[in-house]
């Protein structure tokens, strides 16, 4: 049916499945830093190079931390098309309300300082556009929430890897691997927050999509019409 209203279900799925991912393997990566951590402080281990369990470990956690960064930017791509399409919803339930241009969707995580605000803004923006006419208010604690996590996470100790690289004794590296876990954590939380607000806002403006437009047919993106 021509107008009939996209609820972008499938991007939903695919952006907390990279974020479900993402997080998974920051645990694993979390796990390897910490034995790295307890054979750092225990005794050498004697052998052959090969045989060296820190050795070991210590491929396991680089290549974990690799796949750590490529999963990130995957999932980053994954939100930012879902934001994309919810952004299309939302313009057909409250076009007026959404405060920015679409452009800045991809400005808006990269600008110094932008990047602080306006992403949240667009949240905020479908947050209210999932809410009925008379109770459309921007914010909501979870939103807060959220954002503050991803903030901290982003900026907590992101530094710590490249301290690993340069520690010269055994007590700078434990100390950067101290910092990693910690960082690790505040990811995880991060991410399991992304993943709850992905599932509430596609509940929400799907249902605000089914009041606003009674008349047309409401269906999942990718859905061919008729």
């Amino acid at each position: 049916m021509a107008g009939a209203v996209r609820v972008p279900r499938g991007q939903a799925r695919f952006a907390c499945g990279a974020l479900a991912t993402f997080a998974l393997v920051t645990v694993a990566a979390g796990l390897a830093a910490w034995h790295k951590y307890e054979l750092l402080a225990g005794p050498p281990t004697p052998g052959p190079y090969v045989d060296n369990p820190l050795v070991e470990v210590d491929t396991y956690f680089r290549n974990l931390m690799g796949w750590r960064t490529g999963l990130l930017l995957l999932a980053l791509l994954q939100f930012s098309i879902w934001l994309a399409n919810m952004r299309d919803l939302a313009d057909v339930i409250w076009r007026q309300g959404q405060r920015r241009h679409r452009a800045w969707l991809v400005f808006g995580w990269v600008i110094p300082l932008g990047q602080l605000f306006i992403p949240k803004m667009f949240i905020n923006d479908l947050w209210a556009a999932s809410r009925p006419e008379p109770q459309r208010r921007r914010g909501h604690p979870l939103l807060t929430a959220w954002w503050l996590s991803v903030l901290v996470a982003a900026n907590a100790y992101s530094d710590a890897p490249e301290h690993l690289k340069k520690a010269a004794t055994t007590s700078q590296a434990r100390q950067a691997l101290r910092q990693i876990m910690f960082s690790d954590g505040l990811d995880i939380c991060a991410a399991a927050l992304s993943i709850i607000v992905v599932l509430q806002l596609i509940r929400r403006l799907e249902r605000a999509a089914l009041t606003a437009m009674a008349p047309a047919e409401v269906r999942p993106a990718g859905q061919a019409g008729s």
